[in-house]
């Protein structure tokens, strides 16, 4: 990893009044005259998540906030140039997208529809990092690239905002951040961030996934400290009597200062994926048990919201909001 020092979030976005520390930019949309059709995964999922907030939250367009485009600059905090550069060839996007057929469109193209869209994206992940320190929880509308590690993408996750977080945290909150939690609970094995930080001490990853579908990382696996391997179509009961298990196992042997929740919604009934069956309220309940469990010890969360391939997923998202909000977890 490069340890040259990096100004990830300009002090201008620290906490503003009237604003919730909820990141979000029309930039996350994926555009690409269609292609981006090809891959089960919902390219406008925020575009819908902000607008069914706003309307019955009764939100002003200016309530979030808005991330500025990761630059170079900041990638290689990660990524090795190795990897950045072969981000210029067509096929290698196509692989991490799983879009065949993007391999036969001109590059310049697939960085404006689809790279650029996922910088921003990235980006968001960050900036909700730092508002969680200050709100004690935040919220990106989007990132959770849990399959992209240093030096290698997948899965549709083209750059590592899990990881670029956790550098970020600890190079610039020194005194408010020294131990982080990964609660990962999207339907597939978070394979990149414990590629990232196999062996590190200062971060304990929770995994909780289907067992049966990708990536089924091996090697990543070993990073896993406490973790349930589910079967295909697992229901809520086992699902949550499982989750509530693991939390109270990882924090009886770790105390983190921060939470990185990746709360991918592929565990739905009916998700192509997934290929779980928990419910919308099972969906609903999990979330508010992460945030009820580490809001109640002072324990910051940031939610990035990962994998999701129903048409229901967005509306189960807003949902799972408006409801931890109903609950006086997101104050």
């Amino acid at each position: 990893m490069n340890r040259q020092e990096v100004v990830w979030v300009r002090k201008e976005d620290a906490r503003v009044p009237g604003k919730l520390p909820i990141v979000y930019s029309k930039s996350y949309a994926v555009r690409f005259h269609g292609l981006e059709r090809l891959h089960p995964f919902n390219a406008a999922k925020g575009k819908h998540i902000h607008k069914a907030l706003c309307t019955e939250l009764s939100l002003a367009e200016g309530s979030f906030y808005e991330p500025e485009e990761l630059t170079k600059h900041q990638l290689r905090r990660i990524h090795t140039r190795e990897y950045l550069r072969s981000l210029r060839w067509s096929l290698n996007v196509a692989r991490i997208a799983e879009v065949s057929l993007m391999a036969f469109v001109p590059n310049k193209y697939l960085h404006q529809g689809y790279l650029r869209p996922m910088r921003f994206q990235a980006a968001g992940s960050i900036l909700a990092g730092k508002l969680a320190l200050d709100y004690g929880w935040a919220i990106n509308l989007g990132g959770g690239f849990h399959h992209c590690c240093s030096n290698r993408g997948g899965g549709f996750c083209p750059y590592a905002d899990i990881s670029l977080l956790i550098v970020r945290l600890f190079e610039q909150e020194p005194c408010r951040v020294r131990r982080i939690m990964i609660v990962d609970l999207d339907a597939h094995q978070g394979n990149g961030h414990e590629r990232d930080f196999n062996s590190w001490e200062t971060v304990f990853i929770l995994d909780i996934y289907n067992a049966f579908i990708y990536p089924r990382d091996h090697i990543a696996k070993l990073s896993i400290r406490c973790g349930v391997e589910l079967q295909n179509q697992t229901e809520d009961e086992v699902y949550l009597r499982q989750l509530s298990r693991c939390l109270m196992q990882s924090l009886a042997d770790f105390r983190p200062d921060v939470v990185i929740y990746n709360a991918g919604t592929d565990v739905l009934k009916g998700d192509p994926l997934g290929h779980l069956d928990i419910t919308a309220e099972g969906v609903m309940e999990r979330d508010r048990l992460v945030f009820s469990t580490f809001r109640a010890l002072g324990i910051p969360v940031v939610m990035l919201l990962s994998g999701g391939y129903t048409k229901a997923s967005a509306r189960v998202i807003a949902d799972s909001i408006i409801n931890l909000r109903q609950h006086g977890l997101l104050d």
